[in-house]
């Protein structure tokens, strides 16, 4: 007979989408996990669970991660914002009508890991050329739209957004 080591919840305090959680966690799940199975915040996409795909990225403390790398006992004390956080908050709500008029989805699945990454640059660099939005995307994959309807929408916004910028 083996004797099983067993490993006690740990407690975490954090603030998901500017509301206050508490929760009791093993220390080897991940947020990307915690997010979907504990608080039901499903926007949050799991494909590779090695860090490469981007469909997991969230917010913590106003940085991208990718919710898959990250223990959930790591955001002890931290703001997590997840794509339902942005979206229900209205931050991205320019952003989202310029995917859908650019046809820049089309299964979904990588579309919220891309919002939160294309809202990143924006806010780092409000006027980023195609390149740089590149650049800025090539860590979300997307297996469907070819990339090109998802640049013509983050260029698009920042445009719009300069324009409306006095």
């Amino acid at each position: 007979m083996t004797a099983q080591l067993l490993i006690p919840p740990v407690p975490i305090s954090l603030k998901v989408n500017g509301e206050q959680v508490d929760a009791h966690v093993l220390p080897r799940l991940n947020l990307a996990d915690f997010l979907r199975e504990h608080l039901h915040l499903t926007g949050t996409h799991v494909g590779c669970e090695h860090g490469v795909c981007g469909a997991c990225t969230v917010r913590v403390n106003g940085d991208i991660v990718r919710s898959c790398l990250m223990l959930a006992v790591q955001t002890h004390s931290a703001s997590v914002e997840t794509i339902e956080g942005l979206s229900d908050s209205g931050e991205i709500a320019d952003l989202q009508a310029a995917f859908h008029n650019r046809n820049s989805l089309q299964c979904g699945f990588c579309t919220p890991g891309m919002l939160m990454a294309a809202q990143d640059l924006l806010k780092q660099r409000p006027e980023p050329d195609r390149e740089q939005i590149r650049e800025h995307l090539s860590g979300n994959y997307c297996r469907c739209t070819g990339y090109q309807a998802i640049v013509d929408a983050v260029e698009a916004t920042a445009r719009a957004r300069m324009e409306r910028t006095p």
